[in-house]
């Protein structure tokens, strides 16, 4: 993938993670790139395109990032934890997956379906790990919800009392 197209991932990705899939626009991408709207629709003709692009490679790092924690000894729940709180404590964003699928009946299916594959992904990852799948899911709501509450209130120390 070239250097423009994964900037325009960059940028769709912090636009989707501050305000959703509705939160965007082609121009706003270009400008935050500093290229034409149609340099963005070049390399994806829609938006609905560039927000699955998006989900897609969210869902990939995210996997990896996990991954990675496992790696360096956390338990599962623990690395979930580390990365969740990562995303919100030093990123300052909502998971992108969680921002979409907050909106997920409003969203184009090839959208939706990436953002419910983090889901289904992290569920399979968590299972395949030892827990059982009520556990996955409770803990996918957990850190979620936990990370929804403290950045509506504006405060990540909501995250680490509710979700540790």
């Amino acid at each position: 993938m070239s250097d423009i197209a994964n900037a325009i991932l960059d940028a769709a990705e912090r636009r989707i993670r501050e305000a959703g899939y509705s939160g965007f626009s082609f121009r706003e991408i270009a400008a935050d790139v500093g290229v034409k709207s149609s340099s963005v629709h070049y390399h994806f003709p829609t938006k609905e395109r560039l927000a699955a692009a998006v989900a897609r490679r969210y869902t990939d790092r995210f996997a990896e990032a996990v991954s990675e924690a496992g790696k360096a000894g956390l338990a599962p729940a623990e690395s979930w934890h580390r990365v969740f709180r990562k995303a919100l404590v030093e990123d300052g964003r909502m998971c992108l997956c969680g921002a979409l699928a907050a909106a997920a009946k409003d969203l184009p299916e090839e959208v939706r379906i990436e953002a419910q594959r983090f889901f289904q992904r992290g569920v399979e990852t968590l299972v395949n790990a030892g827990l059982s799948q009520r556990e996955a899911m409770k803990l996918l709501a957990n850190l979620e919800g936990a990370m929804l509450v403290a950045n509506a209130l504006g405060d990540t120390a909501i995250f680490d009392e509710v979700a540790g």
